[in-house]
């Protein structure tokens, strides 16, 4: 064995945690994703479980720590923390994008922990944001990067969600925001029209409406309405995916209007904040979009603000290509929990 190795393997040793791995998971109203945190930032046997596969959080959270690489690696978990897609104000959560609910302390208890912590999903992306790599960040139009500034975090998938970083001392602060239920504000003719196809379903329109994977899946019936077109019933993946790929050009104008109304957003967002450290795009659609999200009228519209264009134009915007990026905010709040 080299002294390189060895040296490697001491390292690794000392940075382990003397009370063994910590459990961490990024639940969504889809999936929910698992890992081991074996060192600090080091995540192993990551999973990712549907959630509609189990009736609780914790049976889902029991199946991933009963199956035999967790099992082998970790047979006891002292401290878990789990970022999910929800406010959290108190003991109890109801999930509002999945009929999943539970008490803290009773899955605490149930599961055997030392200590539970259950934080908002993007207030756990927000804290990531510092740390993610430059390969696990891709930045779309101009701008710079204005040291000691708020961060600005958005992201559609199953919902909206919206937070922020702010400079804290040494240190930051996340905020806890369900900014994806403003109500969503009109720019142009088309959206008009289709703020319009909504409200006869929906009394409350808001952004996360339109800016979600069930929004996009209204983006295209209220386009296909306005051009007067029957058209079949499609997945959001799958507009996304024909869109991407030149297949349809009414799920590639779905996919135009959905970017363009994040750009709007987003700037709202980044002037909100003062988001001057840039702001970033995570959840589930947009990384997946690629080069068709960087061609597309988001940055346009990020900086379209009449007299703050050319402040917006200043202000850089990245989308997070990181595959697992809550585990690192996550695990930097279970560590100050603990620490305290």
């Amino acid at each position: 064995m080299t002294a390189s190795l060895l040296s490697a393997l001491s390292q690794n040793a000392v940075s382990a945690f003397a009370e063994g791995p910590r459990l961490l998971a990024d639940v969504g109203g889809t999936n929910a994703r698992f890992a081991l945190e074996v060192a600090p930032g080091q995540f192993e046997r990551i999973d990712v479980l549907s959630c509609a596969a189990f009736p609780t959080l914790a049976d889902a959270m029991r199946a991933y720590l009963a199956s035999p690489a967790v099992a082998a690696a970790a047979p006891a978990i002292r401290h878990a923390a789990i970022a999910i897609a929800n406010p959290i104000d108190g003991d109890e959560v109801r999930m509002t994008n999945h009929h999943w609910e539970f008490s803290i302390e009773a899955m605490r208890v149930d599961c055997g922990f030392d200590t539970l912590l259950v934080v908002n999903d993007f207030s756990a992306l927000a804290r990531s944001l510092p740390h993610l790599a430059a390969g696990h960040k891709v930045q779309v139009g101009g701008g710079a990067v204005r040291a000691h500034s708020p961060l600005g975090l958005l992201g559609a998938g199953t919902g909206l969600g919206v937070s922020g970083l702010i400079p804290a001392g040494e240190g930051w602060t996340a905020l806890r925001s369900e900014g994806g239920h403003v109500s969503f504000s009109p720019v142009n003719e088309v959206e008009v029209a289709v703020l319009q196809y909504a409200w006869r379903e929906f009394p409350h329109v808001s952004a996360e409406r339109f800016l979600s994977g069930d929004g996009l899946e209204l983006l295209y019936r209220a386009l296909a309405q306005q051009a007067g077109r029957a058209v079949p019933a499609l997945s959001a993946p799958e507009i996304s995916r024909r869109a991407c790929a030149g297949e349809c050009d009414l799920c590639d104008q779905a996919v135009e209007v959905f970017c363009g109304m994040l750009g709007t957003v987003a700037g709202n967002l980044a002037i909100t904040l003062g988001a001057q450290g840039g702001i970033y795009i995570g959840g589930g659609i947009v990384p997946k979009l690629g080069a068709r999200f960087a061609q597309s009228s988001f940055r346009c519209r990020f900086e379209q603000k009449g007299r703050f264009a050319g402040y917006l134009a200043q202000v850089p915007t990245y989308v997070i290509t990181a595959e697992y990026p809550a585990f690192l905010g996550v695990s930097a709040i279970l560590a100050e929990k603990l620490a305290a």
